[in-house]
């Protein structure tokens, strides 16, 4: 892991045991370790869902037992410039955005490296599970080796500069060993659960939260056909593939495609913006859920310019297997990726993710599944 080479290292203490870990093998390793606290988030902060106040208790608990100084630092105000109202615009264009992804761009990799570097750090280090490598003074993003756990796609937009700063010390380790090694060392959070909350949003009801501020009229959700089935709260809350919370449960299509039939669950398959009408289908692999083609804009390449490539594996959702596709561009520029197997619920909003075996290319944000 360690090139022998000592770094002032400022790691991301989220209070998790990912980041807690990378502090303990970083300083392991002989480095000058020193522990930053973000706090992206104030709004409702005094909220039961928020545990902001709790991270940092951890975090600070995690620093005291490892010996290491920690620094709170509020990037409150450039996550709601730079990801949240990114992220409402999205939503009320119908998008489906994935705010961790900007979140990495424009915080942990650029707000919090920034001010790491005014602290005299050479290195920045977070606990996700992915690594880096130097080839031919060039950088590459790796998958991580636990495929339940592998986060590149997240850090997809990261640039040859933010790579160069950047460590991943959990990217080679199971997630089990990094707990078993919390365990050992005595750290206070070694069983505490993972996050699964958006940074924002915690674990609050996702509905209930974008109700305060999204504007939402209500229409109509109707099948393939054009039957009205029932009435949505506003296409802002739902997105493509979703299958719970329609309200529409007990409606049956006995005559529904391929892949439907009279019990088969209903998926949201599209939105119509301009006639605010959710479009539903029957049946998991319905052919309206099914797309063999993708374009995508906001492109971003760890290689600071595009793959030479002509095919690649994607993923146009996280927690996906890698899907072979060709790759090219379009006369816009933008990327456009087809599939030899179709994809499913492909979102608009999304990211696609290009890989070479386990580095990962970049990608961007998904502009539109083609037919």
């Amino acid at each position: 892991m360690s090139s022998g080479k000592k770094h002032r290292v400022v790691v991301g203490l989220s209070g998790g045991v990912d980041s807690a870990v990378t502090a303990h093998l970083l300083k392991a390793q002989g480095h000058e370790v020193v522990g930053i606290f973000m706090k992206n988030w104030e709004d409702d902060d005094d909220d039961e869902y928020c545990s902001t106040r709790q991270d940092f208790l951890d975090a600070a608990s995690v620093a005291d037992v490892l010996g290491i100084d920690i620094e709170h630092v509020n990037f409150a105000a450039e996550y709601k410039d730079r990801v949240f109202e990114s992220f409402l615009r999205e939503y009320q264009a119908g998008r489906t955005p994935n705010p961790d992804v900007l979140c990495n761009a424009e915080i942990k990799f650029k707000a919090f490296l920034d001010h790491a570097m005014r602290l005299g750090a050479e290195k920045i280090a977070t606990g996700h599970y992915a690594r880096v490598r130097e080839q031919d003074g060039a950088f590459q993003l790796l998958k991580g080796l636990d495929p339940l756990k592998d986060q590149s796609y997240f850090l997809h937009r990261l640039t040859q500069a933010q790579l160069a700063k950047s460590m991943f010390p959990v990217g080679h380790l199971p997630k089990t060993e990094v707990r078993r090694i919390a365990a050992e060392i005595g750290l206070p959070n070694a069983k505490k659960k993972d996050s699964t909350g958006i940074c924002f949003i915690g674990e609050r009801p996702f509905r209930e939260f974008l109700n305060k501020y999204l504007s939402h009229q209500p229409g109509p959700i109707k099948d393939e056909r054009g039957r009205t089935l029932g009435q949505h709260v506003g296409l802002s809350f739902y997105t493509l593939g979703q299958r719970q919370g329609l309200g529409i449960g007990g409606v049956k299509d006995k005559r529904a495609p391929r892949g439907g039939g009279e019990h088969a669950p209903w998926f949201v398959a599209a939105k119509d913006i301009p006639n605010n009408t959710l479009i539903v289908v029957q049946g998991h692999d319905h052919p309206l859920l099914l797309s063999p083609a993708l374009t995508a804009d906001d492109l971003s390449w760890t290689a600071g310019h595009p793959p030479a490539t002509t095919s690649a594996a994607a993923k146009t959702r996280y927690r996906q297997a890698d899907a072979p596709c060709s790759v090219a561009f379009d006369d816009a520029g933008q990327l456009l990726l087809r599939f030899p197997e179709p994809q499913w619920a492909v979102t608009p909003g999304q990211s696609a993710v290009l890989y070479d075996g386990e580095v990962c290319l970049g990608g961007g944000v998904i502009s539109a599944a083609l037919a």
